[in-house]
């Protein structure tokens, strides 16, 4: 299953994944549903292990949850629209201690935001980081997901893979966000879409262009995606079946210098 799509993908520092996987069933009383890892962000002086409760439909709002010893999981409320503005300006590495500070006088000054704190939390930047990450780099596979004429979007419960030419192109995957190129779009260009599926941004035209590599693993029975944009998140697909997903693992830092190095 999933487990052994992401094993296949020999991601870094496995013990810590192994331990965030066990303690995932501890999780199903807190969340009301099954538990998946989503990830881990590095501290200078440890680590947040970060997993979401996933309701029975894959396209709800998920819950996140957050634990620095894969044993005490705190619940994560959702990001406001100051905190992600803060956290865009904070530099530098997280702590790895929720209860840190950062001095928002001099991110304020050169960023004109004018906000009422004098200090942001690294619980708030932990939050909307995560929240960035889903959102610029959040994705899943074309057909995964369908939107119904009332504008509800579904698990795509006839679904059954990518085939193996169509897993290869970068415009077989969408971002599971709010779309923004589509509107952009001609109305000739609309023409060749199921607005039933197509319903979401490719990747084929994110900016900077360069930004996603994708590859054949296992002897080609998964595809692998990974963004420059925020090193260390790594999408999988096994083409031909239901199996796809992401995972983290990183420092929680954009990487700012990717339009100068490609």
């Amino acid at each position: 299953g999933d487990a052994e799509a992401m094993e296949a993908l020999s991601l870094p520092r496995a013990g810590r994944r192994a331990a965030l996987s066990a303690s995932l069933p501890l999780l199903q009383p807190t969340t009301a549903s099954s538990g998946s890892v989503w990830g881990c962000i590095q501290g200078v002086r440890g680590a947040y292990y970060i997993a979401e409760g996933l309701g029975p439909d894959r396209a709800a709002a998920r819950s996140r949850l957050y634990s620095l010893n894969c044993l005490d999981w705190s619940l994560l409320t959702p990001a406001t629209k100051e905190m992600l503005a803060l956290a865009e300006q904070l530099q530098g590495r997280f702590q790895g201690d929720p209860s840190f500070e950062y001095d928002l006088a001099e991110v304020n000054a050169e960023a004109s935001i004018v906000s009422p704190q004098p200090v942001m939390k690294e619980e708030a930047r932990l939050i909307a980081t995560i929240e960035q990450i889903d959102k610029e780099v959040g994705i899943v596979p074309r057909g995964a997901f369908v939107k119904t004429p009332l504008g509800s979007v579904h698990e795509n419960r006839h679904f059954e893979g990518l085939s193996l030419a169509e897993a290869k192109k970068l415009s077989s995957y969408f971002h599971f966000t709010k779309p923004v190129n589509l509107k952009n779009k001609t109305l000739l260009e609309k023409a060749d879409l199921d607005p039933s599926i197509d319903f979401l941004d490719s990747l084929e035209h994110d900016i900077p262009r360069g930004s996603w590599s994708i590859q054949l693993e296992k002897g080609g029975t998964v595809v692998v995606l990974r963004s420059l944009l925020w090193l260390g998140l790594t999408f999988y697909h096994v083409p031909m079946t239901k199996q796809f997903g992401y995972v983290y693992f990183g420092t929680g830092e954009k990487n700012l210098d990717l339009p100068f190095m490609l």
